[in-house]
């Protein structure tokens, strides 16, 4: 079903930059989901010690001078890389854009604990005197930092601010972008979401006594959704940033284009902090499709969120089963199983490791599912190898976080 909407409303993917624990460019990236290529490693922080995490690898220098990255922040770099490779692969001529036309739009799970955490630990050798605080704290740890940073970067004059919507972050950072340019307030949006997690031992903390840490003895299996013997979350960082455009203006130009947003959702379950709800999450999914005017059948891969915990996988799958049934058409994968959980930029980063498919045909697997667990049954999950779908015109991505905030973005082949 084609949906049926003015022109100058439809919008449009025209660049990706990424940096994830195992690739840092889309192609990497999607070679090693195709290859079966975790990412994940031995880590250690300080007070927590050893564990396991998803990093990063990306060149912080390639955008930003050294004085810069002292002064900013990690998300903020990880934000800046991304957008800088985002706009190089749109094609755009950037240095004749008119920057007070650009939005800036990124999400995050949370912001400022690295740093706070750092400049604490600093500061004890001075028996805590405040004087020898950094002076750069507040600009570091306000809200809108990574998005502030990469304005800044790049010189953009435009509307920015950070999204905190927890784990859906990802997703909420692109569909603000749609909404703003459908608005008019913007005439290109640099959309996405950001992670800085591994480098607070706070997180490590927080999920270990939660019981939802992974562990395994070997670091590239730790992360388990699914599997009858998944433990837990694999913390990870990462970004990915979007060029969103009016088709129009894509066209007007020439410019490649990934694929087109065509539904969007968020919603609340409004039942527990951490604990999710498939009811909510269903009606979430069906709300994003009633908007793009598609059946659940017409999807041809959906991106799960499962992060590996055992209650949310749970009800993720009950979800999933109440929109999509057996429809036998419709494949699922998840991302997570290879470079576990990056918070805020997990929705983005897991829609572009599947985009790839609009021109191979191909949905990357799920790794580390050797048992399945009976309670997350679906009919279609593509386990262990990639699978030949031969064409696919239609990706549902999933994106849900605490404090019960759920978020689905379907794009579609243009």
């Amino acid at each position: 079903m084609v949906v049926k909407r003015p022109e100058q409303e439809r919008i449009v993917i025209t660049g990706v930059g990424l940096t994830s624990p195992n690739g840092n460019s889309p192609g990497e990236f999607r070679e090693s989901l195709l290859a079966g290529r975790s990412g994940v490693s031995a880590y250690e922080i300080r007070y927590f010690g050893k564990t396991l995490a998803g990093v990063c690898d990306f060149d912080e220098l390639r955008y930003q001078r050294r004085k810069e990255v002292r002064r900013g922040t990690r998300a903020g770099s990880v934000g800046i890389y991304c957008a800088r490779e985002a706009v190089a692969d749109s094609g755009l001529d950037w240095d004749n854009v008119d920057r007070s036309t650009v939005g800036v739009y990124v999400g995050v799970t949370e912001h400022g604990n690295v740093e706070t955490e750092n400049e604490i630990y600093q500061i004890k050798a001075y028996d805590y005197d405040c004087q020898y605080w950094s002076h750069h704290h507040n600009p570091r740890t306000v809200a809108n930092s990574p998005a502030g940073e990469i304005a800044l970067n790049l010189g953009i004059t435009g509307p920015h601010y950070t999204l905190g919507a927890a784990c859906a972050a990802g997703n909420a950072g692109i569909i603000q972008g749609v909404q703003m340019l459908r608005l008019g307030d913007c005439d290109l949006a640099l959309v996405g979401g950001v992670s800085e997690s591994i480098h607070t031992f706070g997180i490590f903390a927080g999920f270990h006594s939660q019981g939802a840490l992974a562990r395994h003895e070997d670091p590239t299996k730790a992360s388990r959704p699914f599997d009858r013997d998944r433990n837990g979350i694999v913390v990870a960082e990462g970004g990915c940033m979007y060029t969103l455009e009016r088709l129009t203006d894509a066209r007007a130009r020439g410019a490649k284009v990934y694929g087109e947003i065509v539904g969007y959702a968020m919603n609340t379950d409004a039942t527990d902090f951490v604990l999710p709800n498939a009811d909510r999450q269903a009606e979430c999914m069906r709300l994003a499709l009633a908007r793009a005017e598609l059946e659940p059948e017409e999807i041809d891969i959906v991106s799960t969120h499962a992060t590996a915990t055992p209650s949310g996988d749970v009800e993720e799958c009950k979800a999933l089963r109440a929109v999509w049934g057996a429809n036998g058409h419709t494949r699922f994968n998840n991302t997570k199983s290879f470079i576990g959980h990056a918070m805020g930029a997990a929705g983005a980063l897991e829609l572009a490791g599947n985009l790839a498919a609009f021109d191979d045909g191909v949905c990357h697997a799920t790794i580390n599912l050797d048992v399945l667990d009976p309670a997350c049954e679906l009919s279609g999950l593509v386990v262990h190898q990639p699978q030949e779908l031969g064409r696919v015109d239609t990706i549902l991505n999933n994106s849900f976080g605490m404090l019960g905030i759920n978020s689905v973005v379907i794009v579609r082949r243009v």
